[in-house]
């Protein structure tokens, strides 16, 4: 037991300054959000974070709270339990795929103009054949962009659909 625990703070950190980057956020709130999403759907504590977390009441206070309000966590409460059990806000996991899907397709309009412009220099007469631009990369790049894209589409049915728990 010790073993996974000492794992799990090892990926609390790692994750967390992932996350700190990532989505801005202070470190602190970075590694609460870490937690929370290693911790998965039982949800944890308040005082379990101020424990794990080796952060004064005030400081997880404020960054839960904050947390919150950017709707990347939310809690849920047990019958007879007076306790909040934060977890992971499913609509903020929606909202970053969606926003890489919209990413992705930024990317792949813009491979695709590239691409047609490089194809008018291919067709200019005149043009020797080792100075035209090789499409390939542009292809394998809008291919890849596409399975990317509907594996996410996928996922996002999935969490639509609760066939994925968190």
């Amino acid at each position: 037991m010790e073993e996974i625990c000492n794992e799990k703070m090892r990926l609390v950190e790692k994750l967390g300054v992932h996350l700190e980057n990532r989505e801005q956020l202070a470190p602190v709130a970075a590694r609460i959000l870490a937690y929370v999403i290693l911790t998965g759907k039982k949800g944890t504590t308040f005082d379990e974070m101020v424990t794990i977390l080796c952060a004064s009441k005030s400081t997880i206070s404020t960054h839960l709270n904050h947390l919150q309000d950017l709707n990347k966590i939310e809690y849920f409460t047990k019958t007879g339990d007076r306790k909040k059990y934060f977890v992971i806000n499913k609509g903020s996991v929606m909202q970053h795929i969606d926003d890489l899907i919209n990413e992705w397709q930024e990317v792949r309009e813009l491979h695709l103009e590239i691409k047609s412009y490089k194809e008018s220099i291919n067709d200019h007469k005149g043009k020797k054949t080792e100075e035209k631009f090789d499409l390939t990369f542009h292809d394998d790049y809008i291919k890849f962009i596409d399975g990317a894209t509907d594996s996410m589409k996928d996922i996002r049915k999935k969490i639509k659909d609760q066939k994925f728990d968190f």
